[in-house]
């Protein structure tokens, strides 16, 4: 792109997506402005995030110091049966970390008074050579560029392309946290320490390490972070999108509004169908929250100079781990197309080419590594399912981006 004197970037959404490209569009000289529909700081409202090198590329490149206190490392996976018997391990060493210790790393790197709160978008303009965004409060924001990094229900997209819409999977997963001092020692000796399963017939409960409270690493202050794919249809996804109160939300509910009967019902399944360390760490996870799982892809990304990233371009089941990986290499990528090109149109337009062809591919393979939760469902499109030795070993991998995923790998089986 021509060089100009401090360009000017707006950018939609203050979680990670936000400030991920907030963060790379400055590092290349480019003032930004961060607005954030919610008034409130964001810190909580995560879990846990398993971590690949292209994130961990992203933040080298922001200068961001990361190495001694990302997350927890741990190098082997456990495949346990529904009745508590080991089946099976594979060496397979990651670094795992919570929502809230990247943000914190993230939000600290950003400038606190371009980040602005409680800025509900409700509308776009484009003008020759810029783009203007309305809020509800009847303020209004110019620049030469706007980046869409505002999720899964992103009013952006909305905006541009109303007929584009989640489509749900036919399930749901339940997530928590459990404090590492909660669990009873057995517990923690067969799980903690690992990238953990047990596939019950058309579910999944996975658990993995993460930060305590404050970002502690330390031992016996750390949580555990589990995840339980369950098969829900469109009754029970409401129901479970219902408040106590009675009000129904669409799409997602959030995590404080989930029922404390939904809660009930979800633990006394636990008892019934995993494995029985995972029962116990649901028994012990505080304030479990549910997330129905959906699939979207927004058929294009560029419009002038307007653009979407992250979950605003396309939300691939999380089976993969990569969410946040993804939002930090579109980060990346935005940015060097935006100094390959000689204006901002063609820039996002080459960034387009770019990123369908790989949400494409990203997409294929969530679906591949979800396909007997959907099938669970009842859904007609559901692919074959995985033998349980694929599901250990390319759950929360990128070997797939390399051609890697069709090797044998180091499966080692027990029983």
């Amino acid at each position: 792109m021509a060089a100009s004197a401090q360009p000017r970037a707006i950018v939609i959404g203050g979680s990670l997506s936000g400030l991920l490209s907030a963060l790379m569009l400055r590092s290349s000289g480019w003032t930004v402005e961060i607005y954030e529909r919610v008034r409130g700081d964001l810190a909580g409202r995560g879990a846990g995030i398993v971590t690949h090198a292209p994130l961990w590329n992203a933040l080298d490149r922001l200068g961001i110091a990361w190495r001694d206190s990302l997350g927890v490392q741990v190098g082997v996976r456990r495949l346990f049966a529904v009745d508590g018997r080991l089946l099976a391990e594979v060496e397979c060493p990651q670094t795992l970390t919570a929502w809230d210790r990247l943000y914190d790393l993230l939000r600290a790197a950003f400038p606190a008074e371009r980040h602005h709160r409680g800025k509900e978008l409700v509308s776009l303009e484009g003008y020759a050579g810029g783009v203007t965004a309305g809020f509800r409060d009847g303020t209004h924001a110019s620049a030469d560029l706007l980046v869409a990094c505002d999720g899964l229900r992103s009013t952006v997209r909305a905006l541009l392309l109303p007929g584009v819409r989640p489509l749900y999977a036919g399930y749901v997963a339940w997530r928590g946290l459990v404090p590492e001092e909660a669990l009873a020692q057995e517990v923690h000796q067969a799980l903690f320490m690992h990238l953990a399963f047990c596939l019950p017939q058309h579910e999944q409960v996975l658990g993995y390490p993460v930060a305590g409270p404050h970002n502690d690493l330390r031992s016996g202050r750390r949580r555990y972070n589990l995840v339980w794919y369950r098969p829900a249809d469109e009754a029970s996804l409401t129901g479970l999108l219902t408040e106590e109160s009675g009000v129904t939300h669409e799409i997602s509910i959030p995590p404080p509004a989930v029922s404390r009967a939904a809660i009930a019902d979800m633990r006394a399944a636990a008892e019934r169908v995993l494995a029985p360390q995972f029962a116990a760490c649901w028994h012990a996870a505080s304030r479990p929250f549910v997330q129905p799982i959906y699939d979207m892809l927004a058929p294009q990304l560029a419009f002038g100079r307007v653009v979407l990233v992250g979950d605003a371009a396309f939300v691939a089941r999380p089976h993969c781990g990569i969410g946040v990986t993804k939002a930090a290499d579109d980060a990346a990528r935005l940015v060097d197309a935006l100094a390959g090109a000689r204006d901002v149109e063609s820039a996002l337009l080459r960034y387009e080419r770019e990123r369908l062809p790989f949400a494409t591919r990203v997409m294929a393979q969530a679906r591949r590594l979800g396909a007997d939760l959907q099938a669970g469902s009842g859904a007609s499109d559901a692919q074959p399912v995985l033998p349980p030795d694929v599901v250990l070993r390319e759950t929360a991998t990128i070997d797939f981006l390399t051609r890697a995923a069709n090797a044998s790998g180091n499966f080692v089986r027990i029983h």
